[in-house]
């Protein structure tokens, strides 16, 4: 039996390479595409210390019973040291499973449920038809336009104060009511009506951008696909149903996830609108804000335990949301 050897190598000419381990693969990676590398370090170098170091740090935090009364601190020029111990998931259980647990988390929990579906599905409703509205050929639609989008280029802060005076006992609101002759809500002091001024103000904020996203989704759609519609003699229900819907799906999946996610975490619209005097309207994002600087002695190690629960709901909820996304998917595509 002849065996063709390669010169050039001293190999068996058909012999396979043997495929390189991970080492390997690294080292021929970074010597392949170094100058990728060594662009994106600098970001990567960043992200660590003003993402990673923080997340670490509080995750530890986590497992202590740090306090304002027991960190290092320096009071004029003596230094305290630290004192806190470590205890473990003590913090977790108590937050989750604690004599005080419905009032300091279930009862928050519930509420930020709440007020993230209620105002992602007034985002994205009144988004929607103004977009529906837009998209059609209006006269001065380009000033409607600009006019629809001033609140979202707005800073939150003064949106969120403007309202914050609007609503006031003496303010524009209550005085319109007055002069109907119609009852005027204690907006900033009775529970319900405070839950009810923060979804009002935080629509008012989101409202834009759904609206200028899904306007975006709705000029992609192929014109071709509603004039064969209407030859078949498709209603407008039926076109919106089976031509703007399917159309919108890719958008509408994106735009309401990150919909979720700020709303979720939305700290400036609650803050700002009532700061410490609304316990029953905090949602979990301004709770754990205010055990951890609201009170005295501050709660840190609470407070970040608060932050690491909300990172952990947020991980889950997405990965099921693209899990059922990409189900959907699959299924139209079959």
């Amino acid at each position: 039996m002849t065996v063709a050897i390669d010169r050039a190598t001293g190999k068996r000419r058909g012999d396979r390479e043997p495929r390189p381990g991970p080492a390997g693969r690294l080292r021929r990676g970074y010597q392949k595409h170094w100058y990728a590398y060594a662009m994106i370090a600098p970001v990567a170098v960043v992200l660590g210390v003003l993402v990673l170091y923080p997340l670490v740090y509080g995750l530890y935090l986590t497992l202590t019973d740090a306090n304002s009364l027991n960190t290092a601190r320096t009071i004029g020029v003596n230094h305290i040291d630290a004192t806190y111990k470590f205890i473990g998931l003590d913090n977790y259980a108590d937050i989750l499973w604690g004599p005080t647990a419905y009032d300091r988390f279930w009862s928050h929990f519930i509420w930020t449920i709440v007020w993230t579906a209620a105002c992602v599905a007034l985002h994205y409703g009144i988004g929607l038809g103004l977009a529906l509205l837009l998209n059609q050929k209006l006269r001065g639609r380009t000033l409607y336009r600009l006019i629809l989008v001033l609140p979202w280029a707005v800073p939150t802060f003064v949106t969120v104060f403007g309202w914050r005076f609007m609503l006031a006992d003496g303010g524009i609101i209550n005085s319109a009511l007055d002069f109907l002759h119609l009852p005027s809500p204690l907006w900033l002091e009775d529970t319900f009506w405070q839950r009810f001024a923060a979804i009002m103000v935080n629509t008012w904020c989101g409202v834009p951008f759904m609206m200028i996203s899904l306007l975006g989704g709705l000029q992609a759609i192929d014109a071709s696909l509603y004039e064969a519609a209407e030859m078949d003699g498709a209603s407008a229900w039926q076109r919106f149903r089976y031509v703007t819907l399917p159309g919108l799906r890719s958008v509408s999946s994106t735009v309401v996830l990150l919909g979720i996610i700020w709303t979720f975490n939305q700290f400036a619209v609650i803050f700002l609108l009532f700061g410490n005097t609304a316990p029953d309207a905090q949602i979990l994002v301004t709770w754990a804000y205010y055990l951890g600087f609201g009170q005295q002695p501050r709660d840190f190690a609470q407070s970040a335990a608060y932050g690491i629960l909300l990172l952990a709901i947020l991980i889950v909820f997405t990965s099921f949301y693209r899990r059922w996304l990409n189900r959907n998917e699959q299924q139209l595509a079959i």
